[in-house]
């Protein structure tokens, strides 16, 4: 059960992370940092999306 919970928050984690950068970015100039930046975002929520999607999926293997 906590393992669900947890995939579920770092989905959520993963969507509030693109949105944040991706407003930011409409309030400040990021300069010459901006490829980095959305790049490091973009790495990070895939990786906590992925992370979150297995996590939620383990539960639905262990009722099978």
């Amino acid at each position: 059960m906590w393992k669900e919970k947890l995939g579920n928050y770092l989905i959520d984690i993963s969507k509030y992370t693109l949105t944040a950068i991706f407003i930011a970015s409409l309030f400040k100039d990021l300069e010459e940092m901006k490829w980095v930046v959305y790049g490091l975002s973009l790495f990070a929520s895939a990786c906590l999306l992925i992370t979150g999607l297995l996590l939620t999926n383990k539960k639905k293997e262990d009722d099978k």
